[in-house]
């Protein structure tokens, strides 16, 4: 986890959950028939989530938890841009959340696959509920893809190299994790072991079509910026320069300039609720 810097990754994560917001929109769709007094978004980063949950749940104190006082600085500016109501804790997850309450709704997004004992970590998410209470995970779904397969420079297939080489990084991080448990990863079954009933898990498309407004691009561009950065042991020579080309703000072809470039992906959310009135 020594790569993971998540206050220098302000820019990038806040970035991406801008370009990710439809899947949250849709998410919390499936949860306004609830009518939640408290809610907790464990591992909120810079905000943008919570800002969204508290927009769309006035009545409700919402907080913000995560372990980078920077990112929940940057949570606070955002709420009040945005003019809700958004308050923050400093706690670590999940060592930190015995001292948060209960909550009639708990979100975490892309948080427990950074833990070592991933069922351990959604039992102590489960045990902030209140009785009737709904957690609501985000883990799972789709890679994005932003390019053609054969997109005119390099070898095909460019998107599909990226993705393997992240899983190879991404097992790796998981075995070098502090107290790491081999799991089968069925998040529902997960859920249902930590004590949750009525699981179930919908998935929700993200689909910016080219050309791409400037949000999206700038975010695609962070993230290529990034495997490019993570990656570079784990692709050859010619991959890495046709990410070079991609990435030079001069070239054509890059993705500054590209009119073909898109983004697609899709994220799955796991619900469950704690037993109880």
């Amino acid at each position: 986890m020594n790569d993971f810097d998540w206050a220098a990754m302000a820019d990038l994560l806040e970035l991406e959950g801008e370009t990710h917001s439809p899947y949250v929109r849709q998410a919390f769709e499936e949860l306004r028939h609830l009518a939640p007094r408290r809610i907790l978004d464990v591992g909120s980063g810079p905000g943008v989530a919570a800002c969204r949950l508290a927009a769309t749940f006035p009545q409700a104190e919402v907080t913000a938890v995560d372990g980078a006082p920077e990112l929940l600085a940057r949570a606070e500016e955002r709420a009040g841009r945005l003019g809700v109501k958004l308050r923050t804790r400093v706690a670590e997850f999940p060592a930190g959340l015995a001292g948060l309450g209960q909550a009639d709704l708990v979100w975490s997004g892309q948080v427990v696959h950074h833990v070592g004992d991933q069922q351990g970590a959604l039992e102590r998410l489960a045990g902030l509920l209140a009785p009737g209470g709904v957690l609501a995970i985000v883990e799972g779904g789709l890679p994005e893809r932003r390019l053609p397969r054969d997109l005119g420079l390099g070898r095909p297939g460019l998107e599909a190299r990226l993705d393997a080489a992240m899983a190879r990084r991404f097992a790796r991080m998981r075995a070098e994790l502090p107290g790491s448990v081999a799991v089968v990863e069925d998040w529902p079954g997960m859920l249902r072991a930590a004590g949750l009933t009525d699981v179930r898990s919908r998935t929700f498309l993200v689909d910016h079509p080219a050309p791409l407004a400037e949000g999206p691009r700038r975010s695609v561009r962070r993230t290529l910026e990034r495997q490019r950065t993570v990656l570079n042991e784990l692709l050859d020579a010619e991959d890495l320069a046709t990410l070079d080309r991609l990435l030079d703000p001069a070239a054509p072809e890059g993705v500054d300039r590209r009119a073909d470039l898109f983004l697609l992906t899709a994220k799955t959310v796991h619900f469950g609720r704690r037993p109880g009135h």
